[in-house]
């Protein structure tokens, strides 16, 4: 036979139990029930940190993006100042005919310093050169402006 204990009403704290009710009990930051799920506080800081983790990594890739997209610009602007210091020597090369818009020519540097364009590839010129140095391989485009196909 077990036992039954009496219940002394006059020992219950009904101020500290209405304390531990609720009429919204989802609202309670604990488990209300014994077949509740478990509620755990969060910790804020862990949170915190991946989030800026996160931030930091989006912001890292788009920095790696835009210094991808300067350095282009940067290549673009060094391309463009290359064509320009060839089209002034160009125009103040010694030319023996009229150049035709998409063929390609050759910029050679005389042993005097003086600059001369050719229909005659480097590789074409045998044994006896009449230049010193090979400067660009150039084609005229329709806009009367030089493309450089290759140098040295």
């Amino acid at each position: 036979m077990t036992k039954t204990r009496k219940i002394d009403v006059n020992l219950i704290d009904l101020e500290r139990m209405k304390e531990k009710t609720t009429d919204i009990p989802g609202l309670l930051p604990y488990a209300h029930q014994t077949g509740s799920a478990i509620i755990k506080p969060e910790d804020k800081g862990k949170i915190t940190g991946r989030a800026v983790a996160a931030m930091h990594s989006q912001t890292d890739m788009q920095m790696a993006q835009i210094y991808q997209q300067m350095q282009l610009l940067a290549d673009q602007a060094k391309a463009i100042q290359k064509r320009v210091e060839v089209s002034e020597r160009i125009y103040q090369a010694s030319i023996s005919f009229e150049p035709l818009i998409n063929h390609h020519y050759f910029l050679y540097e005389k042993e005097d310093g003086n600059d001369f364009m050719s229909m005659v590839a480097p590789e074409e010129w045998g044994r006896k050169k009449r230049y010193s140095k090979f400067i660009a391989e150039i084609k005229l485009l329709a806009d009367h402006t030089w493309e450089i196909v290759r140098e040295f």
